[in-house]
């Protein structure tokens, strides 16, 4: 029995007119379907996505930092902080008693919880909806990372039963909470045209102009050569740009752990209150006494203490590790710091704002003017015993907002507590290697040989840290010894509002 031929190249040549099977040889081949996407094999039942994941690239080195460096890190820390409250709440349904800080998800069955598959795949995708909100550079290439371990970054389903759902659900909420929450993240804050991502809204103006120093208690902005990114080494040849206040509307975002920033008490600065001359004066001797000092170490600890990313935010990953800490305990434990950090910067900005206090760079030209000074002379030529004052500058650039308190001493100061509080010991066990000339100060020289810096305990750390700020001579001696306390009592408050949250201690 014969049949019709109806295949398509038969139809085809039927109402055309055509051979068929001169119009299946002239039809394109069909084309190999595209492969598929590599996958890179990854243990979700027994890893630990911050731990393998999220952190482990930066160990060791320092990570790069092309849309954020080292002057804007109160956009870092704000940042940082949404990524690692969405890892919390991410987490929190499938412990037994913890409520996330901004999403209220239903507990999961513990069997959920038996092994870390589910826990990862929700910290994941809480992230990745964090950073497509509020830093769309990076969570392209987290979401590139997703795919090659065979998740769907297109997945955006809010299913409160399942991992996925429930990481999109704990980080949309993180963003809707905080969105408005004072920075000025969409930038629309006085504006309605161009937008600028967490500009100033406040209106600040310094007292003193980039080249006259009006008042000499109060803070000038440092000129400075352009550099487009960190490392660019001396910058733009004849570009030079003066320093503004960077985000001094931090002290307006809304905290956590209190309601009024101004509830908290810090002492004038009255070390650098230029009608005290004798004071005045001695604060500047002891910033030129130490930049005439410097060693290797503490040029090394100088520029490590520096860099934010590497300096506060890898810290709570050393005593992770120290700790031996599960999953659960990797994510309270950056939790904690990261809120200790968030709130004190919040208060540290206040009184920063109110005190608008002078720079050492300002402060010697004042006293000393055309006279010399015994100081470090730049790059390569070490100390030198006849530098013009006007010309001293200290080992790494001064930060670009007023310097009192010291910002990231107090921000130090305040994740060291939280973590003592939280682990129950000092211990930080950090070791951090330099190789001889890796600084970026003066490449190819310092060190003069490979060193590494072990921090055994947070107290170490923070100390270091504190000091390195006048090794560097961006801050006052006087300055950092009162912004260790003013930093610490934050590091109680986050822990305790953490314990709350663990504890399922919380309204609704």
């Amino acid at each position: 029995m014969t049949t019709s031929d109806h295949s398509p190249a038969s139809t085809a040549a039927q109402e055309t007119g055509d051979d068929p099977d001169t119009a299946a040889a002239d039809k394109p081949a069909p084309q190999p379907a595209e492969p598929a996407a590599p996958q890179i094999a990854y243990d979700f039942d027994n890893g630990n996505f911050i731990r393998d994941l999220i952190t482990t690239n930066a160990d060791g080195q320092f990570p790069a930092e092309d849309s954020i460096g080292p002057t804007d890190a109160p956009i870092y820390i704000w940042i940082s902080h949404l990524f690692m409250m969405s890892w919390f709440d991410a987490l929190a349904p499938y412990h037994p008693t913890a409520v996330g800080v901004c999403s209220r998800i239903a507990r999961r069955p513990a069997s959920e919880s038996a092994t870390n598959r589910n826990k990862n795949i929700a910290g994941l995708y809480a992230s990745l909806r964090v950073l497509q909100s509020v830093y769309k550079e990076r969570s392209v290439v987290m979401g590139q990372a997703l795919g090659l371990f065979g998740l769907d970054p297109d997945d955006e389903s809010e299913d409160p039963t399942t991992p996925i759902g429930i990481g999109n659900i704990a980080g949309k909420a993180i963003v809707k909470a905080r969105v408005r929450d004072g920075m000025n993240h969409l930038g629309d804050m006085g504006r309605t045209f161009n937008r600028e991502p967490f500009e100033d809204y406040t209106g600040y103006e310094p007292v003193n102009t980039p080249r006259k120093l009006v008042n000499p208690s109060r803070w000038q902005p440092a000129v400075h050569r352009h550099r487009r990114r960190l490392g660019d080494g001396p910058g733009d040849r004849g570009i030079f740009v003066a320093q503004q206040f960077i985000t001094p509307q931090v002290r307006l975002v809304k905290p956590f752990t209190y309601s009024d920033p101004g509830e908290f008490e810090l002492a004038p600065p009255d070390h650098t209150d230029h009608t005290d001359a004798d004071r005045y004066k001695k604060s500047v001797d002891e910033i030129l006494a130490a930049s005439a000092g410097l060693t290797d170490e503490q040029k090394v600890k100088a520029e490590f203490f520096d860099h934010t990313g590497a300096a506060i935010t890898l810290a709570p990953r050393a005593a992770a590790l120290a700790h031996d800490l599960d999953l659960d305990g990797w994510a309270q434990l950056f939790m904690v710091t990261s809120l200790a950090r968030f709130d004190d910067m919040i208060a540290a900005w206040h009184q920063i704002h109110r005190y608008d206090a002078v720079r050492p760079f300002s402060a010697v030209r004042h006293v000393y003017g055309g006279s010399k000074v015994t100081a470090w002379g730049g790059a390569g030529l070490g100390t030198v015993d006849d530098i013009p004052a006007e010309e001293w500058s200290g080992y790494l650039p001064p930060g670009d907002h007023p310097e009192y308190p010291a910002g990231f001493a107090t921000i130090c100061a305040a994740q060291a507590q939280a973590a003592r509080r939280f682990l129950g010991d000092d211990v930080l066990d950090w070791t951090f290697p330099y190789a001889g000339g890796s600084t970026l100060t003066e490449p190819g020289l310092v060190p003069a040989k490979d060193l590494e810096l072990h921090y055994a305990t947070w107290t170490d750390y923070e100390r270091d840290y504190a000091h390195s700020r006048v090794w560097a001579g961006v801050h006052f001696r006087e300055t950092v010894e009162r912004s260790l306390p003013f930093g610490a009592q934050f590091g109680d408050r986050a822990h305790e509002f953490v314990q709350r949250h663990i504890k399922g201690d919380v309204e609704d």
